[in-house]
């Protein structure tokens, strides 16, 4: 089990460890019923931290941040000598959550995306590990909700009795999910993003070769390409830069020089 603790990658604390010591904490986590807000970031995530001081805020604010992307995993190993192997991938840390869930009798609660996906991988999920508890499921309404919806959800997942709670919203609206509501329901929060539509066989992943050599924004580049360039031929070639800058001394990165947002950002 490697666990080298939070390190600083452009300002955004990232945990160099593997995937049994991501899933030794939320299971701990769940055990003790204590908050604790996980979510596993690849260049684009990180990079909405870097461009948005009340958002890195959050990001830091959470318990847990694993290396998703390669480009993450190797920042990690350039600037601070961590040495690690393999990344962090959410997608197999969903699965992997899942497994020791079933083995430790914790059930898991799954909150996003449409009605007819949640079936759909409530059902993928059973079939892959069959002792798997899923204590409930609940839509995105695909907007803000008010307080009153917020304490509906909150109230929602509770009564349950679920012991941790996976969250599909998508990239950066999951991880204000997370921040704003893991207090309340005093569970592991995971934000998983596409994770939801790739177990459910809604959505391909990118071919073995192409993750493990970085090139996974490339795979899903061809196949959404109007929704996802500005986010590819920006960013990636930024956050490049910004680890040189990193690396050379010449930037330096504070990830304690946030400001709390003013107001929470009820996504639902």
């Amino acid at each position: 089990m490697i666990d080298q603790g939070k390190k600083n990658i452009v300002g955004v604390n990232i945990t160099a460890l593997d995937y049994e010591a991501a899933v030794q904490h939320i299971m701990d986590a769940a055990q003790d019923r204590r908050p604790f807000g996980v979510s596993a970031l690849a260049v684009h995530g990180v990079m909405t931290g870097v461009m948005d001081n009340r958002h890195r805020h959050r990001l830091n604010q959470l318990e847990l941040i694993v290396p998703d992307g390669q480009p993450v995993r190797w920042a990690l190993n350039l600037l601070h000598g961590c040495k690690l192997k393999e990344r962090v991938y959410g997608p197999a840390l969903m699965l992997e959550t899942c497994r020791a869930a079933t083995e430790h009798g914790h059930s898991i609660f799954l909150f996003g995306g449409k009605q007819e996906l949640l079936d759909t991988l409530e059902s993928q999920l059973i079939k892959k590990f069959p002792g798997l508890k899923i204590a409930g499921k609940l839509a995105s309404k695909f907007r803000t909700v008010s307080q009153t919806e917020k304490q509906e959800i909150i109230d929602v997942i509770n009564n349950s009795g679920a012991s941790i709670t996976m969250v599909g919203l998508g990239c950066p609206r999951q991880e204000v999910w997370a921040y704003e509501f893991k207090n309340d329901i005093r569970m592991p929060v995971l934000a998983v993003g596409a994770a939801f539509n790739f177990h459910a066989g809604e959505l391909a992943q990118a071919p073995p070769l192409l993750q493990r050599w970085g090139l996974e924004w490339l795979y899903r580049l061809t196949r959404e390409p109007k929704r996802l360039w500005r986010r590819y031929v920006y960013l990636n070639p930024y956050y490049a830069s910004l680890v040189g800058l990193q690396w050379l001394g010449v930037k330096k990165f504070d990830p304690n020089s946030t400001a709390p947002p003013s107001e929470e950002i009820l996504y639902g």
